[in-house]
């Protein structure tokens, strides 16, 4: 029942009921339409699937929670809540008790300079980027139990409880830091918003917080060369009085969870690696508090004029939004007992799950779930290069839904070169190849051409099958390639898993042509009901992959159930045994409507999108538009001159790669 409805779903019927009742002629047909709804009211009332249950796998599913500062591109997407997503509806599928709970990170000065750009306040910037982020996850088809947001009462309810508890059992100290000041900008720097040559690897895009490049930690006052990244002027040091969390006072208890986390959960090698990494190097206190306005307000008297860092913050909103879910929260996040948690992320974040938030929940000592299975995907870059907004360089998930490209397909595409091991790239080329050869020409013609057997040959009915031994071996291969896909998403091996799926239509194709069903229908009894069992054997497993494209690629997993006319049962039955596949659609089953899955991505239609999303067109008129709404907004003198100044050393910068002089031509009627 719980697949069947939604929360959501519920709360709407009650809301039609409540709002129907003054405008409705009572009749037996809407009391009993009206009981019904009532008694599914009854039973999530009573026995909420929310909750944690007796004798189920029951699993929290967390995504590292976006910034809300900003549109989320490809990379973002597949990184963690796709990711997330598709393990989410994998483990439906496996009847285990999921809640899978995402949102957006609302506080710090991310969202300060943001708001500062657009001339908003920090409040309105998150309920705008809150419905941005919300609306790309939503086409995305990214099926969140619930996605909300930092900034509730509750999340200032949890972090200050988290906090107090700290300092109650003497985790916490205090410590006079120097930190970067922009005199210009008149503020105190975070991490994020300064960047250098990085003093280990010499990156020249370090952040104040972090490498990306060799993945070490950095203090801001350490870089090299600093820059403010909002007016790009360097930097003063100044010091202040801030709060640490005492890190190596809780490295031992670490340390004992870690080596039992690790040992029987599912870490990805590099979360393991990052995390060995920062223990190799010993703990250090990690200030847990900033010189902002905008953030969730320190409790202490002493520290009234500070927020908390992001890091301490942010991870904690996993618990603000399940409270915001459900008042009865805790039976998921203090509960390690009975519940699994699992935390999908890119790599960077890492460290940031692996040591700094176990040990703030350590260090509360109130029984809470700890992360048993940390899941971290490497970088996505776009071709060749990164993905960049500014420069109009990659697709951004607010520009996928206008390619006119269904989102199964990007899904598909994205989870196809997921970099579970290494970092990958999207390619246009690469994304036509697999659809025009995999999707097309492989899986959907194996589906469509088993259903239209069916209605062409067999009047719409499944037809008697007598296996010989050629299709028990096939139904033995395709059993083996169900297991395997278990097996591997049952360790969250997405990406390969996927190839299982694939793998299992190139048999089904391979064994249409051997058989020659067109042929055979023509022939003889024996020849005719030959042609009948390939069909059989045939439309079953397009049943099968339909299942197993569920969490992958839900729409097209619908539209093959509903051209199949599968019950809603087979679902339960292919999934939540050992990998044994059995036939579901019995003789005389009768098939729907069958038409083709996917269509052809032409070559001058992706040449077009490639240069569409290359930044070679885009980035004047973006930056140009930006600066241009910064001063209809009456923006600080400071940011205009900032953009600016962007705008035209990339005009430089394109003019020199196209072989042009930097320097523009002088304009008739004006002076040189």
């Amino acid at each position: 029942g719980q697949h069947l409805f939604s929360s959501n779903a519920i709360c709407r019927s009650v809301d039609l009921i409540i709002s129907s009742k003054g405008q409705i002629e009572l009749c037996n047909q809407w009391l009993e339409w009206e009981a019904t709804v009532l008694q599914i009211c009854f039973f999530f009332f009573f026995f909420p699937t929310s909750l944690p249950q007796e004798g189920k796998r029951n699993l929290l599913v967390t995504s590292a929670l976006p910034y809300v500062n900003n549109v989320p591109h490809l990379g973002n997407i597949i990184g963690c809540v796709l990711s997330a997503d598709v393990f989410s509806r994998y483990g439906r599928l496996r009847d285990w008790n999921m809640l899978f709970v995402c949102g957006t990170d609302e506080y710090g000065t991310a969202t300060e300079n943001k708001a500062r750009e657009e001339g908003l306040t920090p409040q309105q910037i998150c309920d705008k980027y809150h419905a941005i982020h919300s609306s790309i996850y939503k086409w995305f088809q990214i099926d969140f139990d619930y996605f909300g947001r930092t900034t509730t009462e509750k999340q200032t309810e949890i972090a200050q409880d988290i906090f107090w508890r700290l300092h109650k059992h003497d985790f916490l100290m205090e410590d006079t830091v120097e930190q970067l000041r922009c005199e210009s900008c008149q503020r105190f720097l975070a991490d994020r918003f300064v960047e250098g040559i990085c003093p280990h690897c010499t990156y020249p895009e370090a952040r104040g917080d972090q490498c990306d490049k060799c993945g070490r930690l950095i203090n801001a006052v350490e870089l090299r060369e600093p820059q403010c990244k909002v007016c790009r002027q360097t930097p003063v040091i100044r010091s202040s009085k801030h709060l640490f969390l005492d890190l190596p006072k809780l490295e031992t208890q670490l340390e004992q969870w870690l080596d039992k986390s690790t040992s029987t959960g599912d870490w990805t090698a590099n979360a393991k690696q990052i995390t060995r990494s920062w223990l190799r190097d010993g703990l250090k206190p990690r200030c847990i508090t900033r010189d902002l306005k905008w953030g969730t307000p320190v409790p202490h008297p002493d520290f009234k004029e500070k927020v908390f860092y992001v890091w301490f913050d942010a991870p904690i909103g996993y618990l603000s939004i399940t409270a915001n879910y459900t008042d009865k929260w805790e039976k998921w996040w203090k509960n390690p007992d009975q519940v699994e948690l699992y935390n999908f992320m890119a790599k960077d974040n890492v460290p940031f799950h692996s040591v700094v938030f176990p040990c703030s929940l350590l260090g509360a000592q109130d029984n809470y779930t700890l992360v048993g299975h940390l899941v971290a995907t490497e970088y996505l870059n776009y071709e060749d290069t990164k993905f960049s907004k500014s420069r109009g360089v990659g697709v951004f998930g607010d520009m996928a839904k206008d390619t006119n490209i269904p989102s199964d397909v990007w899904r598909f595409y994205l989870l196809y070169v997921r970099p579970e091991g290494q970092d990958s790239a999207f390619s246009w080329a690469d994304m036509a190849t697999k659809n025009n050869s995999e999707l097309l020409n492989n899986l959907g013609n194996f589906i469509n051409r088993a259903g239209m057997f069916v209605t062409k040959f067999f009047d719409g009915c499944v037809p008697v099958m007598e296996l010989q031994q050629e299709d028990k071996k096939l139904l033995a291969l395709v059993g083996w390639e169900l297991q395997q896909y278990i097996q591997l998403m049952d360790k969250v091996k997405i990406r390969d898993a996927l190839k299982h799926i694939l793998n299992i239509s190139r048999h089904g194709n391979q064994y249409i042509q051997v058989n020659e069903p067109w042929k055979k229908i023509k022939g003889e009894d024996t020849e005719r009901l030959r042609a009948g069992t390939v069909t059989g054997v045939s439309v079953n497993i397009a049943c099968l992959l339909s299942v197993m494209l569920f969490p992958y690629m839900p729409t097209v997993s619908q539209t093959i159930r509903d051209q199949l006319n599968a019950p809603q049962s087979i679902i339960s039955t292919m999934l939540q045994g050992n990998g044994t596949f059995v036939c579901a659609l019995s003789a005389g089953h009768r098939v729907g409507t069958v038409s083709p899955l996917f269509q052809k991505l032409e070559v001058d239609q992706i040449e077009a999108l490639k240069k569409r999303f290359s930044g070679q067109q885009v980035f004047d008129v973006y930056y140009g538009d930006k600066v241009r709404a910064l001063k209809t907004q009456k923006a600080d003198k400071a940011v205009i001159t900032a953009e600016v100044t962007k705008l035209l050393d990339l005009k430089k910068q394109l003019a020199l790669a196209e072989g042009k002089s930097p320097e523009p031509a002088p304009q008739k009627g004006k002076k040189k």
